[in-house]
């Protein structure tokens, strides 16, 4: 990721919370290619989070969308104010490594609430190494969500149907 293209990112989205009222310390960190971690420290960050992170993701897919129109590079733009969603991402992986031993322990499987796409891919990722346990989503639309089962047999199955 170039300077002017972070310069770019960071202006774009200083300008968007800025007229959201969002007025505070904001952090910028590229990551791995083509990913721009967006850091954001609020004084009062529950109207931008939202119930349940959802006026977050909605802001934070506003935020992709103005930074394509500025930025020819490919980016990934990962929004977070008051570190809301690395604190949703410790909770969700928590919650699958508990969930995992439950069913490797009592041999039946568990099915997780519904998630966001996001939300059942770290679900996914926690789990992909694991040999006793294997994890797959099911459902449709706004009820899909992961289900987690003994792991049987020797074919190596993993994470299908993220």
């Amino acid at each position: 990721m170039t300077k002017e293209s972070l310069d770019t990112i960071e202006r774009v989205a200083r300008e968007f919370l800025g007229k959201l009222g969002a007025d505070g310390d904001m952090h910028i960190e590229s990551k791995q290619e083509g990913e721009v971690a967006l850091d954001v420290t609020l004084q009062e960050p529950q109207l931008l989070i939202g119930e349940k992170g959802q006026t977050l993701f909605e802001i934070a897919h506003i935020l992709k969308a103005l930074v394509r129109r500025k930025v020819a590079e490919p980016v990934r733009i990962i929004l977070d104010i008051n570190d809301y969603q690395k604190n949703k991402e410790q909770y969700l992986r928590e919650l699958a490594r508990t969930a995992a031993d439950e069913v490797a322990l009592f041999k039946k499987e568990k099915e997780l609430p519904a998630m966001t796409p996001g939300e059942r891919r770290i679900v996914h990722l926690e789990l992909a190494e694991r040999q006793d346990v294997v994890s797959e989503s099911v459902g449709e639309g706004l009820d899909r969500r992961v289900v987690i089962k003994v792991r049987t047999g020797s074919s190596g199955e993993s994470a299908p149907g993220l």
